[in-house]
């Protein structure tokens, strides 16, 4: 079984870095502003088509990783520069030490490099009695405190500048002012001098063209343009994946990392470097080049079906910058040496499972970091791969285990749930909420109030709701409810029967379907997941439908999308599985786009100030963001946008049961947000939402109305 004690561990330090207020607000401050200033350096471009034409040239380069590394060392060599290849860290490490030796050199100055963090090149270095210096600013006030980097891009964005004004005077032994341009002017002049005394540089690197063996180096300080010229010797550490076939590949590449990164159209320096360069050095000297290539498992993760798109990274960061988690508990608790969602996939390959393990069970699945990745990389479902497999290496918890064979059999977690309704009622209240949580989940769960499960489940309602039988139907209906609109909130799939009234809509139920399984693939069980989809699968293969139906945001971008994934290699249920997904809709979009639902089908009466939250699987998970907005409008309500409106609120199924702390203060936020609207209800597509998001009105006693879309359009149908 997996470490409890780790994970307990792991939740403290979480814990303990959400007390952190500085970095809150930092962390907060800075995620506001970058979509803005994303989303202007992007103004004029097809951010979209741009991604998918970098993540294809670096599939390819990726594919052909041997071949673009034998054209670049041949190109390279040919301009006077030394390639080597390092088998893992430790080669790369010892490589570049024994530069070094030979070449006589004594102190070091680095520029910013993820592949020398990733190899500890300094501590190397250091064992070896070499002088080493960062001096990209953020990497040397890191240095000085000793500490990783908690971002790819900004190293030190967790500090104050009263922490690195203490850390300056600690350096310098002198008292340091916490202005930030005196700071930054201490920086110069302490490094300067180290700039011009070194014999050697080590920097990394962004692009390495094969065709004509030229690196290109992109940073927004001067720093490594002076570490790659000023000492006689300059070594490039880079890992293979940075290989790419000609300049124009780089330069598409340049397109989308600077404003992913940072909302820059341009960085301030794009370096390129080809071979030796004799007049950066004294007079009489030969400047020395090499480049060192790393491979640490790049080789293979080239050849794995599943993973090798994660050599489309191309470092932006980004992931972090819109991860909601990241936001709060900060990159050192994100990652281990890479940070955001491709640090929690890349410590698994690069430094192992006892690294990773909790890591990645920290991911709540809401897809922003895919949305936004340059590399077009699908990271939250890498991250869940990357779980599963890690739990059948280490054997997996009980409490999943447990909940893997009681999903698998549709008739023991339904009769489970029945059961619920009776176990609740000592703790019941008349309200539909849990007077008090089980002592289980006491007190971390608090923040929140539980629902309770309903009297009567939707599929026991259905004879007595479900439409009569229409003659000539426009649209052929089958509804899945997922187990919440099922068991908890069954008004809401009475609500979506209500609302198609009159509209040619022919509805039906198949009673053999379950739960959608997603809360299986956030707790890493792949095998109780595969045999809960075809289930369901072929549940509502009986049906004579053209679309399947739900209303849960959530269950309708698993159903479409990680089906076809966990079925689609198989040829017993590769064809059908398609034709499943290909029919799942969600509740906005069909009433929206496909029925055509107007004004004339409301009563026009005043409507309520309502506003919105965008379930994290709807906006992204789906790319559906006009549809409820539309219907909202189309009601005759009041709709006012709230901030932040796409972030997640926190919920994530089963993530809130393991990381309540991070939950309850994103909820907190979503709630902030909400307030402020002056809204009279919020609106939203996702059951798993409502649970969240009225349960925390509820528990801080707002004048506020939480609804399922289908609850308020079915009541101002006319």
């Amino acid at each position: 079984m997996q470490d409890a004690k780790s994970f307990k561990e792991y939740k403290g330090q979480v814990r303990e870095a959400l007390g952190d207020e500085f970095l809150r607000t930092a962390m907060d401050n800075f995620a506001i502003a970058y979509r803005t200033s994303r989303a202007n350096a992007f103004k004029d471009i097809d951010d979209k088509a741009l991604i998918k034409d970098i993540a294809d040239a670096k599939a390819c380069s990726t594919a052909n990783m041997d071949e673009l590394y034998a054209q670049f060392k041949e190109e390279a060599e040919k301009n006077g520069a030394v390639v080597h290849l390092a088998a893992d860290a430790q080669e790369a490490n010892e490589i570049i030490a024994r530069i070094a030796k030979d070449e006589n050199c004594t102190k070091i100055v680095k520029s910013k490099s993820m592949t020398a963090e990733e190899t500890l090149l300094n501590h190397h270095l250091e064992a070896e009695n070499l002088e080493v210096v960062e001096t990209d600013l953020g990497e040397w006030i890191i240095q000085l405190r000793d500490e990783g980097p908690s971002h790819m891009v900004m190293p030190a964005i967790h500090l104050s500048r009263h922490q690195v004004s203490d850390t300056f005077t600690d350096a310098t032994g002198k008292k340091q002012d916490a202005d930030i341009q005196k700071l930054v002017k201490v920086a110069r002049r302490e490094l300067r001098q180290k700039f011009t005394e070194a014999d050697m540089g080590v920097s990394g690197c962004n692009f390495a063209i094969a065709e004509t063996g030229t690196i290109g180096i992109v940073t927004n300080e001067g720093n490594a343009r002076l570490v790659t010229t000023l000492p006689r010797v300059h070594v490039a550490l880079m890992g293979l994946d940075k290989l790419t076939p000609k300049l124009h590949d780089a330069l598409r590449v340049l397109r989308a990392l600077p404003r992913n990164a940072t909302g820059q159209a341009i960085t301030s320096y794009v370096t390129w470097i080809t071979g030796t360069n004799e007049c950066a050095v004294a007079e009489g000297d030969k400047k020395k080049v090499h480049f060192v290539f790393l491979d640490n498992g790049r080789r293979a993760l080239a050849k794995d079906p599943m993973f090798s798109q994660v050599l489309q990274c191309v470092r932006c960061g980004a992931c972090a910058n819109v991860c909601p988690v990241y936001r709060m508990v900060g990159g050192h608790k994100m990652g281990h040496i890479y940070i955001g969602a491709i640090g929690l996939i890349l410590t698994y390959f690069f430094h192992g499972t006892d690294k990773a393990k909790n890591l990645v069970q920290n991911c709540i699945n809401c897809g922003a970091c895919k949305e936004i990745c340059a590399g077009g990389i699908d990271l939250p479902g890498l991250i869940k791969e990357i779980h599963a497999r890690i739990q059948d290496e280490e054997g997996h918890p009980l409490s999943s285990a447990l909940l893997g064979k009681m999903m698998k059999n549709r008739k023991l977690f339904h009769k489970f749930l029945r059961i619920a309704k009776y176990a609740q009622k000592p703790v019941a209240g008349n309200d539909g909420f849990l007077r008090h949580l089980p002592m289980i989940f006491a007190p971390d769960h608090d923040f929140r109030s539980l629902p309770v499960v309903a009297e009567v489940p939707f599929r026991d309602m259905w004879p007595k709701v479900k439409p009569v039988k229409i003659a000539d139907p426009k649209y052929k209906v089958a509804i899945f409810s997922g187990c919440v609109q099922d068991f908890v909130y069954p008004e809401q799939s009475v609500a979506t029967v209500e609302s198609m009234r009159g509209k040619g809509v022919e509805l039906e139920y198949p009673m053999d379907q379950s739960c959608c399984g997603l809360p299986l693939q956030m707790m890493g069980e792949k095998v109780a997941g595969r045999d809960v989809a075809i289930q369901n699968m072929e549940a509502f293969e009986k049906s004579d439908c053209e679309y399947i139906l739900t209303m849960c945001a959530s269950c309708a971008s698993h159903l479409k999308h990680n089906y076809p994934k966990m079925l689609g290699h198989d040829p017993k249920y590769a064809i059908r599985v398609q034709e499943f997904a290909d029919k799942v809709i969600d509740y906005s979009s069909f009433m929206n786009d496909v029925v055509g639902i107007d004004e004339d089908d409301f009563r026009q009466t005043k409507g309520e100030k309502v506003t919105y939250h965008a379930p994290c699987h709807l906006c992204r998970g789906l790319d559906v963001k006009a549809a409820p907005r539309e219907l909202m409008v189309k009601a005759g309500l009041e709709y006012v946008e709230c901030a932040e409106e796409e972030v997640c609120c926190g919920f994530g199924g089963t993530y809130s049961v393991k990381f309540p702390k991070i939950s309850e203060q994103l909820l907190s936020k979503k709630m902030d947000n909400v307030e402020a609207t002056r809204a009279d209800v919020l609106l939203t597509d996702c059951p798993g939402c409502v649970m969240q998001l009225r349960g925390g009105a509820n528990k801080n006693g707002l004048d506020l109305e939480v609804k399922h879309v289908a609850e308020l359009i079915a009541e101002r149908r006319k």
